[in-house]
């Protein structure tokens, strides 16, 4: 069954890395559909890819899918973060169906205007101390890998995917703080352009809510939370997290990549 909405809003895939869940991500792309799909940065992952190649069938089958929809009709809109902004040199370009964006203006059907980023702009570390923000992402890494083994030995007991890096972070005082500043600095950004909110993803934390009576909304990642963002046809926006195993995952070597189960054909695009 492929559920449809107006817009779906995914970012922080990072494909090219071992911690990007793919296997689940192709899976939610079977099974949805909208007439507009953002990517709001750190699809491709440039800073691991750099370290170390590594590249899945699942990583090609995920590209392969999102310009299956942009050739089906879906309007596909790729604005580059931190971890691919090397796709910004191409700001305005459209290459296969996909239009990259350094950023978008979205408009709701319920009327709100809200401003698509991805967000590292307003990331202080990102801005000004780059190399901390290196350190800090292969520390990221070393923990995303503890993150599959535990994972796998849930899915082995019968149990639903969880998030173990998700949950340390949050549980950091510091970092609870970083992501309060950013969504508030995000919100206020987005007012002071004159827009009614602000879409946009880089702490891989989902979020819908009102800031200041400003509209937030943080799309999440591919790598903890499983989680994106969409729009009914009403206007209303809400987060789905395709967390549940979509087949028996392989040993802990391998799950980067599963494999989903076999689906039955579906539509690439929503019937209008």
């Amino acid at each position: 069954m492929t559920h449809c909405y107006r817009t779906i809003w995914i970012s922080d895939i990072h494909l090219g890395t071992t911690g990007c869940q793919a296997g689940f991500l192709l899976d939610f792309l079977r099974h949805h559909d909208a007439d507009t799909l953002y990517l709001v940065g750190d699809i491709i992952d440039g800073w691991q890819l750099k370290k170390s190649w590594h590249w899945k069938q699942s990583h090609n089958d995920v590209v392969q899918k999102v310009l299956r929809k942009a050739r089906k009709g879906t309007r596909v809109i790729y604005v580059p973060g931190n971890h691919d902004e090397a796709a910004r040199q191409f700001d305005g370009l459209d290459f296969g169906g996909i239009a990259i964006r350094s950023e978008a203006e979205h408009h709701t059907a319920d009327g709100k205007r809200l401003l698509i980023i991805h967000g590292d702009q307003f990331d202080g570390v990102i801005q000004h101390v780059k190399w901390l923000a290196y350190v800090g992402d292969s520390l990221y890494t070393l923990v995303l890998g503890l993150n599959r083994h535990y994972n796998w030995l849930r899915q082995k007991l019968g149990r639903p995917y969880w998030s173990l890096s998700q949950y340390l972070k949050h549980k950091v005082k510091n970092a609870v703080n970083f992501i309060g500043d950013f969504e508030h600095t995000l919100a206020a950004e987005a007012r002071r352009r004159g827009f009614d909110g602000v879409i946009c993803g880089h702490i891989h934390k989902a979020e819908v809510k009102n800031i200041d009576g400003m509209l937030y909304g943080n799309c999440g990642d591919w790598v903890e939370s499983l989680s994106a963002l969409v729009e009914h046809q009403d206007g209303r926006l809400e987060i789905i997290y395709w967390t549940a195993v979509p087949a028996q995952l392989p040993a802990p070597a391998m799950l980067a990549s599963p494999t989903p189960a076999t689906a039955p054909a579906e539509a690439d695009t929503c019937a209008s």
